[in-house]
């Protein structure tokens, strides 16, 4: 996986492979493609490579929240 540089404010968002034991940060507006892109080379096409996991519950919940779903 990459780390590219992003000067132009796109938030960095971590993303994480068990299989290969490794993680990086990449810009939001490339996250689809560079997972793609490390699945694809790496695992033969298989979901390995992912957003990490307390990043996407926490996202996950923030949405949640604004949609109201959480209301009780």
């Amino acid at each position: 996986m990459t780390n590219p540089d992003s000067d132009d404010g796109d938030p960095q968002v971590p993303i994480v492979c068990g299989e290969c034991e490794t993680g990086s940060r990449v810009p939001l507006s490339d996250l689809a493609d560079s997972i793609e892109r490390h699945n694809e080379q790496l695992h033969d096409g298989d979901d390995v490579a992912e957003v990490d996991p307390d990043v996407a519950d926490r996202i996950a919940d923030l949405i949640a929240e604004e949609l109201g779903l959480l209301e009780s």
